[in-house]
């Protein structure tokens, strides 16, 4: 029986040193497998950033940038800018001519909405003046994208003062516009324009008076200079929340 006792007791040693070095396997097999799947996961991750580093190159084709972090409307009207103060005039007319601006007026024949998103209307001038309209009017804003030019005639006839920008315009004419918008935006829209007028910039609005739908008003520079801020200023705080629809 001793014997018998002996002989055991190497082969239960055997087992666990078995047991012992198949746990070592399957430990070591473990780490393989989780760093293969690291490996993988990292290749995955290469892949999917190349995948969305060509996404903002597409925005960019709809109006964003490739950088994928800067607001179009800062590339379009840079923050930066700075513009010479208005000299005082008495009358818009005197501000047009120092700016060797145009000033022409459009008696308004209608102020019906549009039927439908697909009509198309036909404007008397270009920037547009009054006439028929989208529905829903543009918001106050500076923009990078016009809106609906049909929208904006409804902004108009709502009191706004439109202020249209050649988007060719070199970059200081571009920003010194937008410090003009951000230093009295209030019912004012900045737009790029997409009428092919031909201005470098231009001003419109619509008054409620003459007529029974009221008249257009456009101020149009040829040709872009300081005194072109002049006259803008004059052409807003003439024709400001004069429209034939007040609204707030």
């Amino acid at each position: 029986m001793a014997d018998g006792g002996d002989q055991e007791a190497p082969q239960h040693d055997g087992r666990e040193q078995a047991g012992r070095r198949a746990v070592g396997y399957a430990a070591a097999g473990g780490a393989i497998l989780i760093a293969l799947v690291t490996i993988v996961a990292a290749l995955a991750s290469l892949g999917g950033g190349g995948s969305e580093g060509a996404s903002p190159s597409a925005d960019a084709g709809a109006g964003g940038d490739s950088s994928g972090g800067r607001d179009p409307v800062h590339d379009l009207l840079p923050e930066d800018g700075s513009f010479p103060a208005p000299e005082r005039v008495g009358s818009v007319e005197e501000g047009a001519r120092a700016a060797g601006c145009e000033l022409e007026s459009f008696r308004a024949r209608t102020n019906l909405h549009i039927a439908s998103p697909e009509d198309e209307v036909r404007y008397r001038s270009d920037p547009p003046t009054s006439g028929r309209h989208h529905p829903v009017p543009a918001e106050d804003d500076a923009y990078a994208v016009s809106p609906d030019v049909r929208r904006i005639v409804h902004t108009l006839e709502h009191g706004r003062v439109v202020i249209w920008f050649d988007s060719e315009l070199p970059r200081e004419a571009r920003a010194a516009l937008k410090a003009f918008y951000s230093d009295e935006s209030h019912h004012i829209l900045l737009v790029p324009d997409t009428t092919d007028m031909p201005y470098a910039v231009a001003a419109t609005a619509w008054n409620r008076k003459p007529g029974r739908y009221g008249t257009g008003r456009l101020l149009g520079c040829r040709d872009y200079d300081d005194d072109v801020f002049t006259a803008l200023a004059a052409f807003r705080d003439r024709h400001l929340d004069r429209g034939p629809e007040l609204v707030p």
